[in-house]
């Protein structure tokens, strides 16, 4: 029991540096790219969909393989590799004369960027089953002050230099490694280590998430879900400045709102309503007030509003930990991490079209002469897509008719 309350704050600090990291960078790499072809929103919308599925077209390939690699040889490695791979391509985003060497530091950013499966594996090792709900609530607190603090501070360099905030997320997330080689301790020991993890085939990853019903469609539920939050995340700062006219700091505001209401909702509401309401119900009513969320940006005619969305569907926060808490608990312990690598390979798959759509859609919306018409209909579309998330998450849930037990016995081959 005492061993589970260090790992688990190191976990908390390895997510947290990792998001603080991206943080840093989110409200000013559009700007990047306006920057080094010489264009606007408009044109630059485009190349930062393609840039973000870049990304995810890597972690696709590649989380699965380190998802299993984690199960075989133990999580330290896989995060620590990770983690340096991070620092290293945020220094060389840094750098980059030209939009195809940012295109090639995402390739590569993409390829060792597995922390935050292993992170998730790693808080299924040390909490039981009925805890694991509080458990991933640290990971949304983690994520929640990475964004409080990350985007401030992006915006702030930013409006300083526009490569500064890389230089700054190479350096906390370097720090981030070394605190971690140090003392970052092994939760998986080798008895519970599975000596045929060992995955190449990026599509094997979702046969590991058939064999559990459950984790399956919750995964198609998440896949809808994230094309939603992917598309709204290559747009927010392209929107925003389109829109209202905002700087790099004002978006870097905006996105530290959003994570003050992650880290408040997660990080304490989540443990107090998840009980109450059950993992279930937790999941379905935050999925729909994130739905409806979509719709509130959209509908915003002035920048102050979105903050009123942001504080409403901060709310919804509490569907993932109750989401995750289900999956785990109806998964092997030898197969957290090839389940949780193949739930990253879902997300990365809706990481590679959510920006793709959000770009193009934002793009054909703000074109003249379709621009003063139809300004937030990416968002509508965002809310569309989340619609049929919610619709997957009930049928889910309706078909269940007792939670799902911990399951056991030996690894299956391959």
């Amino acid at each position: 029991m005492n061993r589970r309350t260090p790992a688990l704050s190191f976990a908390f600090l390895t997510i947290l540096l990792d998001v603080l990291g991206f943080g840093l960078i989110t409200p000013i790499a559009p700007q990047l790219v306006e920057q080094l072809q010489g264009g606007d929103a408009a044109t630059a919308a485009p190349v930062v969909g393609y840039l973000t599925a870049t990304y995810a077209a890597m972690q696709f390939v590649f989380a699965p393989l380190l998802g299993t690699l984690s199960d075989r040889f133990g999580r330290r490695p896989v995060l620590l590799v990770s983690m340096l791979g991070s620092g290293l391509d945020y220094f060389a985003m840094a750098l980059v004369p030209t939009v195809p060497w940012l295109f090639l530091t995402r390739a590569l950013n993409g390829l060792s960027g597995a922390s935050i499966t292993t992170a998730s594996a790693y808080i299924a090792d040390v909490t039981p089953p009925e805890k694991r709900a509080a458990g991933f609530g640290i990971v949304g607190a983690a994520f929640g002050i990475g964004f409080v603090l990350g985007p401030l501070i992006g915006g702030v360099l930013g409006n300083i230099h526009v490569r500064l905030p890389f230089y700054a997320a190479g350096a906390v997330t370097t720090v981030n490694w070394f605190y971690g080689l140090l003392i970052l301790p092994e939760s998986l020991p080798p008895e519970r280590r599975n000596p045929r993890a060992l995955r190449l085939n990026p599509l094997r990853a979702f046969a590991v998430l058939g064999r559990y019903p459950v984790a399956l469609r919750l995964a198609g539920a998440l896949f809808l879900l994230n094309l939603a939050q992917f598309s709204l995340h290559v747009t927010w700062v392209l929107y925003t400045q389109y829109r209202y006219d905002w700087s790099p700091f004002d978006a870097g505001m905006s996105l530290c709102a959003v994570g003050i209401g992650a880290a408040v909702v997660q990080g304490g509401l989540a443990r107090r309503i998840i009980p109450r309401l059950g993992e279930r119900r937790s999941l379905f009513v935050g999925v729909a007030i994130g739905t409806c969320a979509y719709a509130g940006y959209g509908l915003a005619t002035h920048g102050w509003m979105l903050y009123c969305v942001i504080a409403v569907a901060s709310l919804g926060g509490i569907a993932m930990p109750a989401c995750q808490a289900i999956i785990t608990r109806s998964v092997r312990p030898d197969e957290q991490g090839a389940v949780q690598g193949g739930l990253t390979s879902a997300t990365s798959f809706a990481n590679v079209f959510g920006p793709l759509i959000g770009s193009k859609v934002l793009h054909w919306s703000i074109d003249r002469p379709r621009a003063d018409a139809t300004p937030g209909l990416v968002f509508f579309v965002c809310a569309l897509l989340a619609v049929c998330g919610l619709v997957v998450v009930a049928l889910t849930l309706r078909s269940m008719r007792d939670a799902p037990a911990p399951v056991t016995g030996p690894a299956k081959p391959g």
